[in-house]
């Protein structure tokens, strides 16, 4: 598990067309009956496969301690582990689909599972095991349920979300109370043209252009109901970018921002030079070991609006020849259980409704990087993905192309969103 899994590789637009070359369908023959007609009944027996994703080595004592112990509780049960490296998984898993090669049970996020989902490659667990949809958090299981598709289509292993991080120290110096931080997007501007008028434009509280993200809380409708084209190019999304421009127009914003030299958020954050940020619950220890003076300065507030969730799961095959096994492989990995010993040694959070009453996660110790965790594992009751997984890497650079023209003035925001539409529908098509 590493933090490029929460970066979508460019491949969803792809993905389809490489399956749909292998001339590749339903994986039984079945006629179109579907992998989702399966049941969860059956004996738990024989050998079954379990692929993860750059889990090795760093995490393989526990992976070999959950599956020794599924085989201890199911005499006769044979697991094979198969852990991929980091780099080249998405092509990796589309290879073994074409090549009817595809583990029992795969660890994929939603938008490598989609292309699958639409060849009818991936069981649909909520058929096949209906009772289990309600041990997860709402957001975790919305994830694998597809626009124009039926069906779920993986068990929520883990997950992160973001919480807002502001600078108390320069908060209090230009006149803002870090106990009680910017929640809306007119009260970040307010606050931005506070720092900035009271810094004389040498630190910035704003330092990122909107994105899908944006636009979602906004209540744009990204897409259309079938999930085949995007519909982001709306009165409500041209507000908010004029909003946004306006605050650039300002100097509210860095003018990198735009640019190929923007440093990053992240980076601006660090450095001092930006009071706010957003990021992961864990985020503080981590900017401990980067800049361990500016660490204890921070406070962290829940996200505005919905908060974004980021999921990783497991998927069944719906060509799998050991259906009962393989579920009950998938449920045992993602039991609660398993997923709180698996949060303790990493910097995610559990799925499980049940892991709510769990004072690890639930509680402070009274830090402020304990105070964070707490805000972000408590967001994830509500966390919802708020982009699109038809939105790859190459469709973003688009839109953030065409945002970046509408902020600068060199065209309407109105004329950038259909651009920018027209161009993403386009690459769907392609």
């Amino acid at each position: 598990m590493r933090t490029s899994h929460w970066i979508r590789p460019a491949v969803a637009a792809v993905a389809a067309a490489t399956l749909a070359g292998c001339g590749l369908g339903d994986p039984n023959g079945s006629g179109g009956t579907g992998a989702g007609d399966a049941s969860a009944g059956g004996e738990v027996k024989g050998k079954v496969s379990l692929q993860t994703w750059a889990l090795k080595p760093k995490f393989t004592a526990y992976m070999e301690g959950v599956i020794d112990a599924f085989e201890k509780k199911h005499p006769g049960v044979q697991v094979e582990w198969l852990d991929q490296p980091g780099e080249g998984y998405s092509e990796k898993v589309l290879s073994q689909a074409a090549g009817g090669t595809l583990p029992d049970v795969v660890n994929l996020p939603p938008d490598f599972a989609l292309p699958l989902v639409k060849q009818n490659m991936l069981l649909d667990v909520a058929k096949a095991d209906p009772k289990r949809a309600s041990d997860f958090v709402e957001g975790g299981t919305a994830a694998y349920r597809f626009a124009g598709q039926d069906g779920t289509y993986g068990y929520p292993w883990y997950l992160n979300t973001d919480v807002n991080y502001w600078n108390a120290t320069l908060l209090t110096r230009y006149g803002l109370d870090p106990k009680k931080p910017p929640a809306t997007l007119d009260e970040l501007i307010a606050a931005a043209r506070t720092v900035k008028e009271k810094s004389n434009g040498s630190v910035y509280l704003m330092s990122r252009k909107p994105g899908l993200m944006d636009f979602a809380n906004a209540g744009v409708k990204l897409m259309s109901d079938d999930g085949e084209t995007f519909t982001f190019n709306t009165p409500k999304a041209a507000a908010l970018l004029d909003t946004y421009r306006g605050a650039f127009k300002d100097g509210l914003l860095p003018k990198d921002v735009l640019t190929e030299k923007y440093a990053g958020n992240a980076k601006l954050f660090t450095s001092g030079t930006v009071a706010w940020t957003t990021a992961g619950g864990n985020y503080i220890t981590s900017l401990a070991a980067d800049n361990p003076s500016l660490a204890p300065q921070v406070v962290s507030s829940p996200a505005m609006g919905t908060p974004p969730l980021y999921v990783q799961g497991l998927s069944v095959s719906g060509g799998t020849k050991n259906r009962a096994t393989a579920l009950a492989l998938a449920r045992w990995v993602t039991n609660a259980e398993n997923q709180a010993a698996f949060a303790r040694l990493t910097s995610i959070f559990p799925s499980t409704k049940v892991s709510a009453s769990d004072a690890f996660f639930s509680k402070s110790d009274g830090t402020n990087a304990g105070d964070a965790k707490v805000t972000a594992f408590n967001s994830l009751a509500g966390a919802r993905m708020l982009e699109p997984v038809q939105a790859n890497d190459a469709i973003k650079t688009v839109i953030n192309q065409q945002i970046a023209l509408a902020l600068s003035g060199r065209t309407s925001s109105k004329e950038a969103l259909d651009t920018a539409v027209a161009r993403c529908n386009q690459m769907l098509k392609d």
